[in-house]
């Protein structure tokens, strides 16, 4: 089953639970819920982001691999 499909049979669902599914439901997903709220980017933040990764795709900035991040990271929380 698509995730599309799920998504139209939950929203038909909820539509039509009664309140006690409902708060179970909503009980499942809350804390998802409330970190998709906490995390909001600014417009400043966002035109920062793009910037970034305008120089990256057109290779006007380095880039790394996952390991070698990983190597810069943990050779500099060693000093």
């Amino acid at each position: 089953m698509t995730t599309k499909t799920i998504r139209k049979k939950l929203i038909s669902y909820i539509a039509d639970a009664d309140d006690k599914k409902i708060k179970g439901l909503y009980m499942l997903v809350e804390d998802d819920i409330s970190r998709q709220q906490q995390f909001q980017l600014s417009d400043s933040e966002v035109k920062l982001l793009e910037e970034e990764r305008r120089k990256h795709i057109t290779g006007k900035s380095k880039s790394y691999t996952w390991t070698e991040a990983k190597t810069i990271i943990r050779s500099k929380a060693k000093q």
